[in-house]
């Protein structure tokens, strides 16, 4: 008859007075001298729970195992109550339109989600009323162990001394023991304020930050401030500097991209996440909010046209019958080419837009210049000779890890 391992640590606890044991996060804990008999049940204990299915994840206030996201970077929302977390990750992560965020209720337990992308790594949404520092649930290791970031959303429409204050008690702790992980400070809900009152919040809220830090001794912690909205692409910039910063050898990426910007004389040029719409590099020209829009846009409309003609599952007959007479090749041999590529002019500044798909999870989007037509069999050739290295950099990367 199999033993649980509930039932064994119940006989494990009353083994020995004053030895205790603790199975938070699927380790046994003991203290005190052992004898023979709790030392076989201990080592039972342990076999049991390496085969016992994982606890429910759904339950709240529980602490995240760490071994699942090992070697995966981490981005963690916090923040007060209703500030706009899970909002932010819904529409960023999961495509939910802005306007229906209002229908999301408050997060009640710590909600984790698998980004598959061309960097693997989680998005953790904690809830806004608990202490992670005080409460003794949870293990500080398997939440803040990994390398990442740390993103703290801040309703800019309400008071937020409260929310500076955990704020500021939260990076006085990572710094002490986990000083590596970067502190990204979303001063969120700006798309109501006047330009100059945004500029105010933002100003007051890095004071008060900058001098709980320093009068700690940590001047040069690595805080960062941005404004967002969900109603706007803030959101996206916002995220898009965050993700870089934890990819490793960046400026190789921005080299390629800034050499095929001066060769092709394109005006910007972005190397975007086409699942999230943030861009993971870009060349080092100053970046504006138009450009941005106007690429992130574009892969919308080339995602929505692909749904619609894309690669589509076909059934066995239809693909013996496009594989027939007169053809008599297979549907991937009669496909012209195996990646997408697109361009298109705008009308009020006659303007090419060129997309030219990288992999599943990457693409590269460039504007053009008026005259870029006449040189389009060049523009294609360093097109294709900066996709090739941007493919071989992430394989580098990939085996490094």
């Amino acid at each position: 008859m199999a033993t649980s391992p509930d039932s064994i640590a119940s006989l494990l606890s009353q083994a020995v007075d004053g030895t205790g044991f603790n199975s938070q996060g699927g380790s046994l804990r003991t203290s005190g001298r052992l004898s023979p008999a709790r030392l076989t049940l201990q080592r039972v204990y342990d076999q049991s729970r390496q085969g016992a299915p994982a606890k429910d994840a759904s339950k709240p206030l529980e602490a995240p195992p760490g071994p699942p996201g090992k070697g995966k970077p981490r981005l963690l929302l916090m923040g007060q109550r209703r500030s706009g977390k899970s909002s932010i990750s819904s529409v960023v992560f999961h495509k939910l339109p802005p306007n229906e965020t209002l229908f999301l209720e408050s997060t009640a337990r710590i909600q984790k989600d698998s980004m598959a992308s061309f960097m693997d790594y989680q998005v953790w949404d904690f809830p806004g009323q608990i202490d992670f520092f005080e409460n003794p649930n949870f293990d500080m290791d398997a939440i803040f162990g990994e390398i990442g970031a740390l993103i703290w959303v801040i309703d800019a429409q309400d008071d937020y001394l409260e929310a500076v204050a955990r704020l500021n008690a939260t990076v006085l702790n990572l710094q002490r023991f986990y000083p590596n992980i970067n502190i990204e400070v979303f001063i969120h809900k700006v798309d109501g304020l006047s330009d100059d009152y945004k500029l105010d919040i933002q100003r007051d809220i890095t004071i008060r930050i900058q001098d709980e830090l320093s009068d700690h001794g940590f001047e040069n912690a690595p805080v960062t401030f941005h404004l967002t909205s969900i109603y706007n692409h803030s959101i996206f910039e916002a995220f898009s500097k965050v993700i870089q910063k934890l990819i490793p050898q960046l400026g190789t990426l921005e080299a390629m991209l800034t050499n095929l910007c001066r060769t092709c004389r394109f005006e910007k040029a972005y190397l975007f996440d086409v699942l999230s719409k943030i861009y993971i590099a870009t060349d080092s020209a100053t970046a504006d909010m138009a450009s941005y829009e106007i690429c992130s846009d574009y892969i919308d409309v080339i995602i929505d046209i692909t749904e619609v003609y894309g690669s589509w599952p076909r059934s066995e007959g239809q693909r013996k019958r496009l594989e027939a007479e007169p053809w008599n090749a297979k549907v991937e041999d009669q496909v012209a080419c195996n990646w997408a590529e697109s361009c298109m002019v705008l009308h009020d500044s006659q303007r090419p837009i060129m997309l030219r798909e990288v992999d599943r999870y990457l693409a590269l989007v460039a504007i053009m210049k008026e005259d870029s037509y006449d040189r389009m069999p060049l523009v294609n050739m360093n097109v294709e000779a900066v996709v090739q290295g941007v493919t071989e950099f992430f394989e580098i990367t990939k085996s490094r890890k």
